[in-house]
This record gives C-alpha cells, structure tokens and sequence, in this order.
C-alpha cells in the first residue's frame, strides 16, 4: 500500500461518494453508521460521515488503525468483521477500498452496524407506519428478471391503477394507459406497441394514434 497526495481529480471521486454515504445510511436506519475517510497523506480522516453516534465520530476524526490494516490487506471489499463501540455495542463491519483510475487508494468506505440495537428500534426503521407487513399490498417497484417481464408487469400496474379510478371516463381510460407508459419511456423498447396492444386489448393502431398525438402535443 502507497498512500500519497490526493490529487483534485481524487478529491472530485471523493466528493461524489458522499452521496453514497447518505444512501446507505437512509437505507439502512440509525443504527448503522457510514464513514468516508480520505486517503490524503497529510490528512488520513472522516470527511464525511452518518449516524456519527453509532461511535461518536464526526468529521475530522482519524481513520482507525484496523481500517488501515484492511487496507494493508489487498482486498478491496473486506470480510465482515466485528468490533467494539466505545458504549460497548457489537459492530458488524465492512470496509471497501475506494480507488483512482490509476488503482490507487484514496478513500475508504466503511460500514458499521450496531447489532446490539433493540430489535424494535431496528424494525422501525423499515417497518415505520405499520405493526406489520402488509403482504397484500403490491409494490411501486418492480424487480424483473427480463426486460419483457419489466415491461409486462409496469403495462398490467398502470392498467390496474387506471381501470380502479373512478374519476377517469371508462372512454378515456386505454387513453390515460398509454400516456402513463409513454411518459414512462416503455415506448422506446423493442416491440413495446404491439405486447401494449395486446395486453390492453386495443389495436396498434390505437396505440400508434395515441403516440403521435402525444408527440405533437410535446
């Protein structure tokens, strides 16, 4: 491992990695903590970082001495591993090597969970208006495994949500469809027109008419 001055085309990576940091906190609750430590040689330190009080640290503290020695490891996403808070929690953590385009390290990327969190506290976070899951309630997503079942599954869920609204005309209801999956950009996949055509039951031809219009109005 060479630790060495960080360029700004490295601090620019950096900067752009914070974001991630506040992804991952927002995900994963108030009981994991995210830590961005910059790899400059002068300044090996937290530039940004969430949940802070899973281990009381803020910006400017130093990089710790094992996040160094999973460095020195040559892997760039270690094995999980535990460690201590200073209250005494559990952690469970994961250190990743942020490199430059020249495979240099110059930031690490670490996640720390506190697995001694109440399970309730931790539960609240993913589950925040309900007691329990509701099984029954389908998802804004859609997790697909083939772009024609992607596109299958977002045709059936505007249909549902279109043909359950009463204050849309049933006249302009195959209407309403195509301008949700237009603005939704399916038209722009391979045979999209047809398989809506099908799966709405109207002509292509329809469809065609619906697009242009869409279009023209734009």
């Amino acid at each position: 491992m060479q630790l060495s001055k960080l360029t700004q085309a490295d601090w620019d990576i950096l900067n752009a990695t914070k974001a991630i940091v506040d992804g991952i906190a927002a995900m994963y609750g108030q009981h994991t903590e995210v830590v961005l430590h910059g790899l400059d040689i002068d300044d090996l330190s937290v530039i940004k970082i969430a949940n802070g009080h899973v281990t009381g640290r803020c910006i400017g503290a130093p990089v710790t001495n094992l996040a160094l020695v999973k460095l020195k490891t040559g892997q760039d996403i270690s094995d999980a591993y535990f460690t201590k808070s200073p209250d005494g929690h559990t952690l469970r953590s994961v250190t990743t090597v942020i490199r430059n385009p020249q495979q240099q390290p110059i930031g690490l990327l670490c996640i720390n969970t506190d697995i001694d969190a109440p399970l309730q506290s931790v539960l609240s976070h993913f589950l925040p208006n309900a007691i329990t899951p509701q099984h029954d309630v389908p998802s804004p997503e859609t997790f697909a495994r083939s772009s024609d079942e992607m596109l299958h599954s977002t045709i059936d869920s505007i249909r549902q949500q279109i043909s359950d609204n009463e204050l849309i005309s049933p006249s302009k209801k195959h209407r309403q469809m195509v301008t949700q999956l237009y603005y939704l950009g399916i038209f722009d996949l391979k045979d999209s027109a047809q398989i809506t055509a099908d799966r709405l039951d109207i002509s292509i031809h329809s469809i065609y008419r619906y697009i242009r219009e869409l279009k023209s109005a734009s």
